[in-house]
């Protein structure tokens, strides 16, 4: 049963009131980066990495200045469907799947693998607990701690979980926290104001041949100082189901960037941001080319993303580059 609370006289849904410049605009690159998809994207500095992806590929970096790509290491195993996190100036995969060949079932990654952005090295980090194993699960980093929410630990065939772990690097020691509300997998997280926002997902059963459809409309919110979660009312579901979208922070939104699911076989090139102050979701402009399975990022006041799946499921797999100025 979902937990609701009073929200004020009116919730209008969809209200206008994000300010930005333009439509996303589609960048002409120097050069083009590796078609890839279930990949992650972050950036550090006017630096954006693109990380992992089915295969194993090489770190690849985009010089916002230069509008030019550059090829770093390859990572040391292949790592996909995860969401990457920065900490200490470093990239963290945490929550990953390898095993392309195996799907749909696919194997979660058993440690963290961490990436130095200075020696171009990558190393194995911390083992994840062997019985909290799982990739396509939701990661950010919280007052120095790293928490993974979700995903599911059979691949694409099944084993999606409501899990939430909390990791601390400094002395190296795994939490278990209290379940989310819904299990979910292929989703991204955000937090705001002390609190985490759980928005968009699936639970992918390919053992009964559901792979983008049974996606999850819930909006679930961890409140950090109650060290509870709640889950809002049925009228701020995000508006357009869907998974494998990119989720990042924009002041007190948080914005949902493409996805896909089985209501087209096009990706989705929806982008939604809520408004965790007014609760409210409003429409952004769409992408150019809808995509998933990527990630995006926010540099100057300009919104990031490329490469990723142009249709559901694994291709075509994406290069280009867009952008979204924000006022």
């Amino acid at each position: 049963m979902k937990t609701t609370y009073f929200i004020g006289l009116m919730v209008i849904l969809m209200a206008p009131n994000l300010m930005v410049s333009q439509d996303w605009e589609v960048l002409s690159p120097t050069n083009s980066c590796t078609n890839r998809h279930e990949n992650s994207l972050v950036s550090l500095g006017e630096r954006i990495f693109l990380v992992g992806g089915r295969g194993i590929k090489p770190v690849e970096i985009f010089d916002i200045n230069t509008q030019t790509w550059s090829t770093a290491a390859v990572t040391p195993i292949e790592m996909h469907h995860f969401q990457a996190i920065t900490y200490n100036n470093e990239i963290y995969v945490v929550g990953a799947f390898t095993g392309s060949e195996l799907f749909p079932k696919e194997k979660p990654v058993p440690s963290m693998y961490i990436y130095n952005i200075e020696t171009d090295t990558w190393r194995k980090g911390p083992e994840i607990p062997e019985n909290r194993l799982r990739g396509a699960a939701g990661c950010l980093v919280y007052q120095d701690k790293i928490y993974l929410v979700g995903g599911a630990f059979e691949g694409h065939w099944g084993g999606h979980v409501a899990w939430f772990d909390e990791f601390d690097p400094i002395s190296n020691t795994w939490k278990q926290l209290p379940d989310a509300p819904h299990a979910r997998d292929h989703f991204g997280i955000a937090i705001i104001d002390d609190k985490l926002y759980v928005a968009g997902g699936r639970r992918t059963y390919g053992n009964i041949g559901k792979y983008p459809d049974l996606t999850e409309s819930s909006v679930d919110v961890y409140d950090f100082a109650q060290q509870q979660w709640t889950t809002l009312p049925n009228n701020l579901d995000i508006p357009t189901q869907r998974a494998g979208a990119s989720v990042i922070t924009l002041g007190k939104k948080i914005v949902v960037i493409g996805g896909e699911s089985g209501t087209q076989k096009k990706a989705h090139d929806e982008v939604e941001a809520f408004d965790v102050e007014k609760m409210t979701w409003e429409k952004l402009p769409t992408l150019n080319i809808g995509r998933h399975g990527t990630g995006a990022t926010l540099i100057d006041g300009k919104i990031y993303t490329a490469a990723g799946s142009g249709n559901s499921g694994g291709s075509p797999e994406l290069n280009s580059v867009e952008v979204l100025q924000i006022k």
